[in-house]
């Protein structure tokens, strides 16, 4: 009893420990919610309220070469702090002046008006008040650097300057849907992000990472402290080649412009390595054609392809050696009643190498039919062991999805074995099409396309994207040759040959297909496709290029509409017939290329305190300062920037020297990444409004 009784003992005070240690736990509990509640939330409010995010600066986005295709630059808006005593001292002097400026600048104002608004804010102490209700630049930033009490500076006139990022194409609709448009800013995303093309697919790269600053109130005056400094995005290098990119924009408008097609698109690629050179997407707006959509490989793009959709049908026939090119077919008068097939003319008994370069629907769909009628599987399967019926997996958001019927789909017919053999009952993307004819261009093997070669930052390369192999090997080699040929002899005695130019050979297919309704009802009357797709030179090929058109007006046929935009492309690329726009600045004698480059004063002296420079005068007033040696001195002057005459932008970054130029009236082109270091336009010369100025930056 004695033990039973100790052991009872001892577990009730084991039970009432922790019903103490219970009681302990729920009160801190409790207290940790009561106590000085509204004193942590006041201290979270004022953390919230006080944090500011640093928006990084954009990375950049090139051609290949380096030219700039998209950018940030800056804008700013300007406050004051009409509280601060700098402001103080001058506002009842000054105030009047100001107004005036503000009004000249903006004149939607007059100048009374503007007085009063600054009255009404200095007697409300506004720290903060905002004289730019639109973003400057940085011309006219200087400009306001210069307005009463503003030109005190920061302490003495209370001026506050607040950064904003603006993205800007230098070379205007160059590749524009390709690179991609940029979202606004909003509540859930402070910062601008990428709509779509390269700027959404490679935000992770391009957006950078924010800073953070707080906002601390010292004797009476609020400072920013930054706390995390901002990590700017990285650069993309893509595969566009700017001078190929014009030609085929060029070439393409043109054509667009006299068929008043819908849209139309063309894409030129390296036949070895599966860069893209050059992309054009054009599409019908209430303002005539412009990069509307993105027709190469969007599913908007998506379209049975007709007539070049032969050459993977007669390939198939050809792998499984069913057929060789040297069999006779016949195609009777142009109607093949039985099956409801027609051709645009009669061409009585051909081989099949003549069945592709006369483009037979009769003769494609007897080969196939008379082979694989029984065995429709079989069709299919060789069809995918291609890999067209695939997505290519490009960087860029939305690709079209290839559609490839199956025999055992609810959506096979009796009919669709006859129709898929000529491009029907089966959808493609232009792009889609054109990597299976690069593929045959490139012996056999089918490469992933890519438009980005290499992610930079800071000039370190941090990946390379190398060459993807689809499929190391689409058919035989025996087969790859006959299909060669067969392309060769379509642009030497088929319906090509408006496209085969003097120089080198071209090889490749004309398609004219029939626009699908939406609701999939048929075919709206009268409306086509043209295209033309192949590579050139026929006999080395160097690159493959595919140009489709959607309801064009003035013909319907592809070697009339898309075959004589291939033609130029081709010949213009292959011959490299397009204009240098390099820069020929001559060296004036004696003049030597200075060992500091202009930049920001405050900069400039930091440095040279830090390297313990000793002969270094002047002190500028301008932010940007120019930097000469004089009899051993190093000088800053300041940076002038003289109205109706070239500025001097060398040594400047893209940012800056582009937002100087335009403002002055000029068209920049850039070429290079990093400082400017030439520029086609001298400093301080006159120009006319419009005029295009080349900057080489490096």
């Amino acid at each position: 009893m004695g033990i039973r009784k100790t052991i009872l003992s001892r577990i009730a005070i084991v039970y009432f420990v922790l019903f103490l240690f219970g009681v302990v736990v729920v009160f801190k509990m409790i207290s940790v919610q009561q106590i000085n509640n509204d004193r942590w939330q006041q201290i979270e409010k004022n953390l919230s309220k006080n944090t500011v995010l640093i928006p990084p600066v954009r990375g950049t986005i090139c051609a290949s070469d380096g030219s700039v295709l998209a950018t940030s630059v800056p804008g700013y808006k300007v406050r004051i702090d009409l509280a601060a005593e700098g402001v103080k001292k001058v506002f009842e002097k000054e105030s009047d002046s100001l107004a005036y400026y503000l009004s000249a600048f903006y004149k939607d104002a007059s100048k009374n008006e503007y007085k009063r608004k600054l009255r009404s804010a200095y007697n409300a102490g506004n720290r903060g008040f905002l004289l730019t209700p639109t973003k400057i630049d940085y011309t006219e930033l200087q400009k306001f650097k210069k307005f009463p009490i503003l030109r005190h500076g920061h302490f003495g006139g209370g001026m506050i300057i607040e950064q904003e990022n603006k993205r800007l194409n230098p070379l205007g609709i160059l590749a524009a849907r390709t690179i991609g448009g940029m979202n606004k800013a909003g509540a859930l995303t402070p910062v601008p992000i990428g709509h779509n093309g390269l700027e959404r697919a490679y935000e992770m790269y391009l957006r950078g990472e924010n800073g953070i600053s707080y906002k601390q109130n010292i004797a009476g005056r609020w400072i920013t402290r930054t706390e995390i400094e901002p990590q700017n995005g990285m650069d993309i290098i893509t595969t566009i080649d700017v001078k190929m990119q014009d030609i085929a924009e060029s070439a393409l408008f043109d054509q667009i412009v006299k068929s008043n097609a819908e849209w139309a698109t063309a894409v030129l690629m390296e036949v070895k390595t599966g860069e893209i050179k050059a992309i054009a997407n054009l599409g019908k707006t209430s303002d005539g054609f412009a990069e509307k959509d993105n027709y190469a490989l969007g599913y908007r793009g998506c379209y049975e392809p007709g007539s070049t959709f032969k050459l993977v049908s007669l390939m198939v026939a050809l792998e499984d050696g069913v057929v060789d090119t040297s069999d006779v077919f016949d195609t009777g008068n142009g109607y093949w009643a039985t099956e409801k097939i027609y051709d645009d003319h009669a061409c009585g008994k051909i081989n099949v190498k003549q069945i592709l370069e006369q483009s037979s629907n009769i003769g494609t769909a007897k080969v196939i039919l008379e082979n694989y009628r029984n065995k429709p599987r079989d069709y299919v399967d060789r069809v995918y062991s291609f890999g067209i019926h695939k997505p290519l997996g490009l960087e860029l958001n939305g690709e079209g999805q290839p559609y490839i019927k199956y025999p055992g789909n609810a959506d096979w017919w009796g009919t669709t074995l006859g129709r898929m053999s000529y491009g029907y009952d089966l959808r493609l993307t232009p792009l889609q099409v054109l990597n299976f004819y690069n593929a045959v261009a490139n012996g056999g093997k089918m490469v992933k396309p890519q438009l980005v070669r290499e992610i930079r930052k800071n000039g370190a390369l941090i990946r390379s994207y190398k060459t993807e192999y689809i499929n190391p090997m689409i058919a035989s080699k025996e087969t790859i040759s006959k299909a060669q040929a067969m392309l060769k002899g379509v642009c030497q005695n088929g319906t090509g040959r408006a496209v085969q130019g003097e120089h080198f050979k071209v090889a490749g297919k004309t398609g004219t297909a029939r626009v699908a309704r939406e609701d999939g009802a048929g075919y709206v009357q009268g409306a086509y496709y043209a295209s033309f797709v192949g590579y050139f030179p026929a006999d080395d090929p160097m690159f493959s290029l595919i140009v489709t058109f959607k309801r064009p007006r003035n013909s319907i046929y592809g070697a009339a509409v898309a075959g004589p935009v291939f033609k130029e492309i081709s010949e213009k690329v292959f011959a490299g017939q397009v204009m240098d726009g390099g820069i020929k600045e001559e060296k004036k004698e004696n003049e030597s290329t200075p060992l500091i480059k202009p930049g920001e004063a405050d900069q400039i002296l930091k440095i040279a305190q830090e390297l313990q420079l000793q002969n270094v005068e002047g002190k500028p007033g301008s932010k940007m300062a120019t930097v000469s040696i004089v009899e051993n001195k190093v000088v800053l002057t300041e940076k002038e920037i003289s109205a109706g005459t070239v500025p001097d932008v060398r040594g400047m970054g893209a940012s800056n020297a582009i937002y100087l130029m335009e403002n002055a009236g000029l068209k920049v082109k850039i070429k290079g990444v990093g400082k400017v270091s030439q520029q086609s336009l001298q400093p301080g010369s006159k120009y006319r409004t419009g005029q295009t100025v080349y900057l080489a930056l490096k």
